[in-house]
């Protein structure tokens, strides 16, 4: 299962992640979480220590590895278009809670517009974790719709939208949806986080139809003492697991349709 996490900043998207890693985790799965936001904070969420994530560099920030893959350098401008990258999960991946972290980053959006080599290695990497048959892979993209514009999420089995009860929410998931489909991803659901009571819950049915409404994460205290504390939310929040458990089943649910 290859399923990317998306939606605004702040919505909490790296938590559904995260949370969600770990379950898959626990039941004894080969997890893969790949973080692709330029504010990677997925290692935290999954319950890796500042010191520890301080040593890891992002894979697009590492100009020696980019240039030694696909031949790009300040004097050569031609580089090959399909470095090698099978290597790379396994080797730069970190463990923590059953969970291997690779820390992708992102290209800067200035050169979002352009075949950069540190596009192609993006791309090319999550083309690869596509094609590793016995993993679950999560990733956690960055804010906004750049990774959809650039197609470098093509060929995930699900898209999943954290919205919050909004306006603004609601149209990030049509341009999701939208944008999804023409890279040929038909299952787009999604999650409500910050959910505050009856009212939003209305307010969420209303607007996203019925067949894409995977649940409801309820506003929750615990999950924000999680973050001020630095710490996975999956150690601090039964009702924040008991709530990803009841959309994980509709995500599995999904794979098998």
């Amino acid at each position: 299962m290859k399923i990317a996490v998306t939606g605004k900043g702040g919505v909490g998207k790296t938590t559904f992640a995260a949370t969600l890693a770990r379950m898959y985790a626990n039941e004894g799965k080969n997890v893969l979480a790949a973080d692709a936001d330029p504010d990677a904070n997925l290692g935290l969420a999954l319950g890796f220590s500042e010191e520890e994530l301080d040593q890891i560099v992002p894979i697009t920030k590492m100009r020696k590895l980019v240039e030694e893959r696909t031949g790009a350098d300040e004097f050569n401008k031609v580089f090959v278009m399909n470095p090698r990258v099978d290597d790379i999960p396994d080797t730069y991946a970190k463990t923590c809670n059953g969970v291997k972290l690779l820390v992708l980053g992102t290209v800067d959006t200035a050169n979002s517009g352009c075949v950069c080599p540190e596009h192609v290695m993006l791309k090319r990497i999550i083309s690869h974790l596509m094609l590793r048959s016995s993993d679950v892979v999560v990733l956690d993209m960055e804010a906004g719709l750049e990774h959809l514009g650039r197609g470098t999420t093509a060929g995930m089995d699900q898209f999943i939208v954290v919205i919050e009860p909004g306006a603004r929410s609601i149209q990030t998931y049509k341009n999701v949806k939208r944008l999804a489909e023409g890279l040929g991803v038909k299952k787009v659901g999604v999650v409500a986080n910050k959910v505050r009571g009856e009212e939003d819950e209305e307010f969420i049915k209303s607007r996203i139809p019925a067949e894409d409404l995977l649940g409801f994460i309820h506003y929750n205290s615990e999950v924000i003492d999680a973050d001020r504390q630095g710490s996975s939310p999956f150690d601090y929040s039964n009702k924040l697991i008991e709530e990803i458990q009841i959309i994980k089943e509709k995500i599995d649910n999904r794979q098998t349709l």
